[in-house]
């Protein structure tokens, strides 16, 4: 599976680089916009009495969820070349759950391709050791089965990713790594201040936000990452193409077109698709027909049972 038109794609990517558009990124400038506008809008229509707390819950997860889409663009370095103002866009915790700088680092770690999916050293996988698989009880095995299906993944996969991001921190605080101290305390504090704020000013009690809001937000984004990589012996062939629909792929910012960002990181969100369609036949066998047809297909498919199973079938080998 040689990466045998990377080159040739690379001058044909550089040259969709050139036009207004790309030098200015207004698309992902809207976006902030319209997503930090659209969540203080749905605020102060409930406040005014227009929305209900019942009607703006639904517009919130959307926003919540969509917003760490934006994130997750942020990070790879848009709309500017100044990774501080980048992340001064993405800091506030309008989903609550992971620190910006935190999530933006182990990311980063994210896209070494030849270590994608392998326990211990993608900080992203969703597989276990085969050692640690055979140690865990019997719920747990449950629950890592259920996170690998449609509806776990949005009903328990956040508490579980949330639980294990926690037990990551805890575990560094007690190897005496304390780099992320800093991250964490700043994150809580402004998560403090959103809840009073929120609830000062809207009405929305904080308890309702975090549970009817950010938890299904962030179930919501969980989807993207279901089966978007896989145990394989190739990396390219590690991750997914989905073909997603336009509101999906609005919502997720086209990163269904995962292939694409991991070959091109730096590439802006807006311009993906077209990056996939100028070899739409050959990303498709790069990533050894690892292709998806939306994620409705998903659910029809794997709405109960599990994508694959939770241990991983390479374990180190799968870096090397």
């Amino acid at each position: 599976m040689a990466e045998y038109f990377d080159a040739d794609h690379a001058q044909e990517v550089a040259a969709l680089g050139t036009g207004f558009t790309a030098r200015t990124e207004w698309p992902t400038w809207l976006l902030i916009a319209v997503i930090y506008g659209g969540w203080f809008a749905v605020l102060a229509l409930l406040r005014s009495g227009v929305l209900t707390l019942a009607a703006a819950t639904p517009c919130l997860i959307v926003l919540c969820a969509w917003h760490m889409s934006l994130q997750h663009e942020l990070l790879h370095g848009h709309p500017t070349r100044f990774a501080w103002l980048n992340m001064a866009l993405g800091w506030p915790p309008l989903a609550v759950w992971f620190p910006y700088a935190v999530y933006r680092e182990s990311h980063m770690a994210h896209h070494r391709d030849e270590a994608l999916t392998v326990p211990g050293i993608d900080p992203e996988t969703n597989y276990v050791q085969h050692e640690q698989w055979a140690r865990l009880p019997r719920w747990h095995r449950v629950l890592w089965r259920a996170r690998k299906s449609f509806v776990g993944r949005v009903v328990i996969g956040p508490p579980m990713s949330v639980a294990a991001t926690l037990a990551g921190a805890v575990k560094a605080l007690c190897s005496g790594e304390w780099r992320h101290v800093p991250m964490w305390l700043a994150h809580l504090a402004a998560v403090v201040l959103l809840l009073a704020w929120v609830q000062r000013y809207a009405g929305v009690p904080w308890w309702w936000y975090l549970a009817a809001v950010t938890w299904p937000a962030l179930g919501l984004a969980m989807v993207r990452s279901l089966y978007e990589h896989r145990a394989a012996s190739h990396p390219k062939a590690r991750i997914a193409i989905n073909e997603a629909g336009l509101v999906m792929r609005f919502l997720y910012l086209n990163n269904n077109y995962h292939l694409v960002h991991h070959d091109l990181p730096r590439l802006p969100w807006f311009q993906l698709p077209r990056a996939y369609r100028m070899r739409r036949d050959d990303y498709r066998h790069k990533c050894g027909g690892f292709v998806i047809e939306g994620y409705t297909a998903l659910l029809r498919r794997y709405a109960w049972r599990a994508t694959d199973a939770p241990a991983h079938p390479f374990g180190d080998n799968a870096a090397q």
